[in-house]
């Protein structure tokens, strides 16, 4: 049931209006204390990987560390490059920003809950179109990273803009159509009613077995590209492209952009969760107090172990090459999608939609493979095909000196020179040689 619809049923009362602004003001301060505490932990997880200290100075634990590095920034002196768009410089960061939190207000972090006769859902907002909000958010963000590097006035921001856009953009349609399948299962593009559809049983109707599975490796990539992950993290190739985007940034809005990334990390893990997890979903004991405390320890339990699967790759996976990039965005995760978006569509028509569609893809695969497989044999065996051999047949001798003639030459074509049978004595032919 829809509680958001029913919070203003009556007219619009200060109750209302002071719930409203406390989500917001509890969401906002609980993002920014999960970023702080992301950038500590994933600072000491690795360092414990790389058998080192990491930050242990400010605070116990190095708790504080973040904290002090953001005072720090805070005070530093703000540079705007003299070439730069000072308006579109400066409004840039906040276009990275804003996406990532509008993005988490839709997330469900609890169950429902009633507070003075009121009764509300324990997340900002739960509009019925929250899905296609998500996916505007996540293409509004690219905005301003495009708008950070072309707005600096130099080129090696610029060409790092222009990559991170390219890359962002090449992953949002796998991503969107692993959603599609989520949304088909659940029947709603509220984020809410997804939660809904996959509460009941535990774990068996959660979107990730209800979906088979691939959806959730397509999203989990597709996602660690649009947020500029490792292996992914070609928006800052520092020895490729000095410091990418935000060569130029310095003081708090080079914050804003680092804040930026962690926020959109902590938000694309809770968005998995809520999509293929069951979002707050588990066990929970029926006693009113734990009632709605369990489910939110569920959530930040699930979300968790995503978070710590990002730092994990970070220490452990080698930046991928660009071209690597690419082929497995659009030859990999985009045909994937599609294909398994057919199953999963034919599945909710019946069953046997799904034996046929298998079917036909696999023997199609099939062929695809051996047809790939064999152009690979005879290009490693040098059989070009009639066409080709027939490029390569040996010329005529030309009426000169020298004359060329290919010779073909285990995996290659070698040029050879011959005189030629007609060659020009001295003083004959004009006198070009």
């Amino acid at each position: 049931m829809n509680y958001e619809s029913l919070l203003f049923l009556r007219g619009v009362h200060w109750q209302e209006v002071v719930i409203a602004i406390v989500r917001v003001v509890v969401a906002f301060a609980g993002l920014m204390v999960a970023v702080m505490m992301m950038i500590w932990l994933e600072r000491k997880v690795i360092s414990d990987m790389q058998a080192r200290i990491g930050p242990n100075r400010a605070g116990p634990y190095g708790l504080l560390q973040t904290l002090a590095d953001g005072v720090k920034l805070f005070f530093k002196e703000d540079l705007v490059p003299e070439r730069a768009d000072r308006f579109v410089f400066k409004l840039a960061p906040y276009l990275s920003i804003l996406p990532a939190f509008i993005a988490f207000a839709i997330v469900p972090v609890g169950a429902t809950m009633s507070v003075a006769g009121y009764r509300f859902h324990l997340q900002v907002a739960n509009p019925p179109i929250g899905i296609l909000l998500l996916l505007a958010m996540s293409s509004i963000s690219v905005y301003g990273v495009m708008l950070a590097g072309w707005s600096s006035g130099s080129k090696y921001p610029l060409l790092g803009s222009v990559r991170a856009s390219a890359q962002m953009i090449s992953y949002e349609a796998a991503m969107g159509m692993s959603v599609i399948m989520v949304v088909l299962m659940a029947g709603t593009l509220s984020t809410r009613g997804i939660v809904d559809a996959q509460a009941g049983t535990f774990f068996a109707s959660w979107g990730l077995i209800r979906t088979g599975i691939v959806p959730f490796f397509i999203f989990l990539a597709a996602v660690t590209a649009e947020t500029n992950r490792p292996p992914f993290d070609f928006v800052e190739a520092d020895s490729e492209l000095v410091g990418g985007f935000n060569t130029e940034y310095s003081s708090i809005r080079f914050a804003l952009f680092y804040l930026a990334e962690f926020m959109n990390t902590i938000t694309m893990s809770a968005v998995i969760v809520t999509l293929f997890l069951g979002g707050p979903d588990g066990p929970s004991p029926h006693i009113m107090v734990l009632n709605q405390i369990v489910p939110v320890l569920w959530f930040l339990g699930k979300t968790f172990i995503f978070l710590f699967a990002y730092i994990w790759f970070r220490a452990a996976l080698p930046r991928l090459r660009y071209d690597q990039l690419m082929n497995l965005g659009w030859k990999v995760l985009i045909p994937l999608s599609l294909v398994w978006l057919l199953i999963v569509a034919g599945g909710l028509v019946s069953a046997w939609w799904v034996v046929g569609l298998g079917g036909a893809m696999l023997v199609g695969g099939g062929l695809l493979y051996r047809a790939v497989w064999v152009g690979r044999q005879r290009q490693a065996a040098g059989d070009f095909g009639p066409e080709a051999a027939r490029a390569l047949r040996p010329r005529a001798p030309l009426a000169g000196r020298w004359s060329t003639g290919a010779v073909e030459a285990g995996e290659g074509t070698v040029l050879s020179l011959s005189p030629g049978a007609g060659a020009l004595g001295p003083g004959e032919g004009g006198g070009a040689r």
